[in-house]
């Protein structure tokens, strides 16, 4: 099963026919929760609702209903209103801000009162974005919907799950529209959520009053303007995204209104930018090579060809890494099977050169992604310094060097970004230097271990950026020296009590009492042995027959006497040693002294009962 709650988005549906949109009624409903009874309120949905309210009333909408804090009722019946509204209107416009969750693929607005004690509650007691559509249907040319809904989720928490396997994601889910002419944008890339930014409104939403309204301006430049805006203003952490495709005609929001001495005039490089915009948005080789075919010379023809550049280069990369591990496999299958030197030599070096194509494709893929993104980031600037106007190299013969773009600081820019974002994920605790040295080296290989990624250590690349990234809480663990915990993203020092001690484990125990040393009376001392028996004696037995201090007989006999010992399980252990040997005094025996001692002479004897 699919990932079940993913909050946030921003969803935009547009829906219309081929045509350009006319002059013809236009109707507007805006909806906006803040007071939410069972989550915390959120502060910018009313703010964001007033400001489009506003700026669809400025653009001459004939009718903007304006609706905040609603119940899930409340909203089934404005809903039901609006689409009596929209039968007889040309353009439909559904606003709506505040909280949004997707399940199992269907997305949802959540009203004031929802509850979402269960994960399944979510389709009793909110709404579907299908009825949403449903309310805008009726309208003949233009069909769009707007959900300024990404936020994280404030019933993930505490809601239960009826099933173990469901979880709750971040983001929402990608969504193909399935009717033609429809157009879906997220305010944040499927997966991603988006910023309410520090003022009053959503980046989004003001970069959608801004540009939305805009007299004339087509539907999809209008969201590339926004796009622009939304990455200037969040140091490029929140990126919109469009699906879908349109006809080839212009479809504004707002007509321009035509006047008599008013010629029209063609815009040939509108018309590239905006097919360039469209192929961007696909981003497949047929969609590039398509573009190529009707647009073949120019400045935006350059940053075409370097798009299919990038894409050969990583299809060239995947083909030298499956070849790298066939090669490999190979080499292990010749030497598992005991297969003769010749042919494991030749495998082996066929796996270094493949080894070594699978290098050199990685560095082609990341230079020429780096190119393609420099270039793509100029055409970005280049657009927001003149939305109207031209690229200065928009003449440009065939062949232009689209590269020479590349700023000389973009690898270091890249290198900057990706030690930036490691630090965010907990992977790199160094300064973001540009600088890509071992020390970034190892942040990188801790955030494969933990990530689960196989990216490429040695240099700092755009998947490895995309991939940090992508998470949005620390991914390596935090380690703390020792008399220190974790405390969330600090390590807080460990204080013990009164009469605790902080252990090797990093742990509060309690301190053990001191021993005091024991003196023995003098009268109790015995000697090193520790044995009863008469000091002579002892040394008799232990010199076995006299010879304690010949020879090393003695050493001898007192070693096997101790093994003697720890075997008989606590008897005598008593050894016996003549002339040639010393033995165990055999069960049942012991040892008496004879007197006497010496070499020759044994000075004791083997009795047995």
């Amino acid at each position: 099963m699919r990932n079940l709650l993913r909050l946030c988005p921003l969803l935009l549906v547009l829906l219309f026919g081929a045509e350009p949109a006319l002059a013809g009624k236009r109707v507007a409903l805006v909806l906006a929760n803040s007071a939410y009874q069972n989550a915390p309120s959120l502060a910018n949905p009313v703010n964001d609702g007033a400001v489009m309210a506003k700026t669809l009333k400025e653009a001459g909408f004939d009718v903007v209903e304006s609706r905040h804090d609603l119940s899930a009722l409340d909203t089934r019946r404005v809903l039901r209103d609006f689409a009596d509204a929209t039968r007889d209107a040309d353009i439909a416009v559904v606003y709506y801000a505040g909280h949004g969750i997707e399940v199992e693929g269907s997305n949802y607005l959540i009203p004031v009162d929802a509850k979402l004690e269960r994960d399944t509650d979510v389709y009793d007691e909110a709404l579907s974005l299908d009825r949403v559509l449903v309310a805008v249907e009726p309208a003949k040319q233009l069909r769009l919907v707007i959900l300024d809904a990404c936020r994280d989720n404030p019933f993930g928490k505490t809601m239960k799950r009826t099933v173990a396997s469901r979880g709750i994601g971040r983001g929402l889910a990608q969504v193909e529209p399935t009717s033609p002419n429809t157009l879906i944008a997220y305010s944040a890339k499927a997966g991603f959520t988006a910023q309410d930014g520090d003022g009053a409104n959503s980046p989004f939403t003001v970069a959608l009053s801004r540009h939305l309204t805009t007299p004339g301006l087509d539907v999809r430049r209008a969201f590339g303007f926004v796009r622009d805006d939304v990455l200037k203003s969040t140091n490029n952490k929140q990126e919109p995204f469009v699906y879908g495709s349109l006809g080839g005609e212009d479809v504004p929001l707002v007509p321009v209104k035509a006047t008599p001495a008013a010629a029209a005039v063609p815009n040939p490089q509108a018309d590239m930018r905006r097919d360039y915009e469209l192929a961007l948005q696909v981003g497949n080789k047929a969609a590039w090579e398509a573009f190529l075919a009707q647009h073949a010379d120019g400045f935006y023809a350059s940053l075409a060809r370097l798009q299919l550049e990038k894409i050969a280069a990583e299809q060239a990369h995947a083909a030298a890494i499956e070849k790298a591990k066939q090669a490999e496999a190979e080499r292990d299958r010749l030497a598992a099977v005991g297969a003769q030197k010749e042919a494991q030599a030749k495998a082996a070096a066929d796996a270094k050169v493949a080894e070594q194509a699978q290098l050199a494709a990685q560095k082609a893929k990341e230079q020429a992604q780096q190119q393609a993104a420099a270039a793509e980031q100029q055409r970005v600037n280049l657009a927001g310094a003149a939305p109207n106007a031209a690229p200065a190299s928009a003449a440009a013969p065939t062949g232009t060097n689209v590269a020479a773009l590349t700023p000389a600081t973009a690898p270091a820019d890249l290198t900057r970004s990706v030690q930036t974002e490691l630090g965010r994920v907990g992977c790199f605790s160094g300064q973001a230097d540009g600088n890509w040295t071992t020390t970034s080296q190892r942040s990188l290989s801790q955030f494969n271990r933990y990530a689960g990624t196989k990216l490429d250590v040695k240099v700092a690349s755009a998947d490895a950026l995309d991939a940090v990234k992508s998470k949005s809480s620390r991914v390596c663990p935090l380690v703390c020296e020792h008399g220190f915990r974790a405390d969330g993203d600090k390590c807080t020092k460990i204080v013990c009590g009164d009469g605790y001690a902080l252990s090797d484990d990093n742990e509060c125990e309690k301190k053990r009492a001191a021993k005091p040393a024991v003196s023995k009376p003098a009268t109790s001392r015995r000697d090193d042995s520790g044995d009863d028996r008469p000091a002579r004696k002892r040394s008799q037995e232990g010199s076995a027959g006299g010879y304690g201090g010949i020879g090393g007989y003695g050493r001898a006999a007192a070693g096997i006497a101790a093994g003697a010992r720890r075997a008989s399980g606590g008897s005598s252990g008593q050894i016996y040693c003549d002339n040639t040997t010393c033995r165990p005094v055999n069960r049942g025996c012991h040892l008496e002294y004879r007197g006497g001692g010496g070499p020759g002479n044994a000075a004791n004897a083997e009795v047995c009962n």
